[in-house]
């Protein structure tokens, strides 16, 4: 896959409210399928691209959400959207030029959740993602992540540490949560500082190496965090 295209994270479970979503672009435009991709991931989210039906309809199962275009070179767009409705569950968004009401309807009636025509605003576009979400998965508990002997209860904001708890800050809670809730996938220091910090750029530099080295200790092992270098962290095992 080409370098621009972020590879997306293998995740066993949906990402819970503030956290980012796995979206699939499938977009014959390489300039704009790219520009897309990075806005995603710059808002937080786990986003790659593909440029045929083909690959979208051998990936699309390990993502939460879809933004289809209907032009594709191997086969309409309309079609591949049929064959992911009737291949599982996965939230589709139409994201095409095909502005006509009947283009609207078929897309629909193909089984799109939502239908946004080019151009459009990406504010728009976040706001529709968020609503087809809140639709597909209305309610979900606040998940507990087992990883070895850790156990990570967001609903508690406890750790556990073979059954014994773990004191951590808020900012190392959430930190360790999102590395965990993406296991065996390298999560970026953007979408770090962008998740844990809220976008608050001020806090670039020391401050994730600061986190990290704060949690190892406190796991008492630097191998429950590895760094990947010049990419960002993913959660390791003892």
């Amino acid at each position: 896959m080409d370098a621009s295209r972020p590879v997306v994270g293998a995740v066993d479970r949906m990402p819970e409210a503030g956290q980012g979503l796995r979206v699939l672009v499938v977009e014959s435009d390489g300039p704009a399928a790219a520009e897309l991709v990075q806005e995603l991931c710059r808002h937080g989210h786990l986003a790659t691209s593909v440029a045929t039906a083909a690959e979208a309809l051998q990936v699309h199962h390990g993502v939460d959400l879809v933004l289809l275009d209907l032009d594709l070179p191997d086969l309409d767009g309309l079609e591949v959207c049929r064959r992911m409705r009737a291949d599982g569950g996965v939230p589709i968004i139409t994201v095409t030029s095909r502005g006509a009401e009947l283009d609207r309807v078929l897309g629909l009636q193909a089984g799109s959740d939502d239908y946004v025509v080019k151009p459009y605003g990406l504010r728009e576009l976040l706001a529709r993602m968020e609503a087809v979400m809140r639709r597909a998965r209305p309610y979900r508990p606040a998940p507990v992540i087992t990883h070895g002997p850790l156990r990570i209860d967001a609903g508690t904001r406890e750790l556990r540490l073979e059954g014994r708890r773990v004191e951590l800050t808020p900012k190392e809670f959430d930190l360790l949560f999102l590395l965990a809730s993406q296991p065996g996938a390298t999560v970026s220091r953007r979408q770090l500082l962008s998740q844990v910090w809220d976008d608050e750029w001020s806090h670039r530099g020391r401050t994730i190496d600061t986190h990290v080295s704060s949690l190892r200790n406190k796991l008492g092992s630097s191998r429950w965090i590895v760094t990947v270098r010049g990419v960002g962290f993913r959660l390791g095992h003892v």
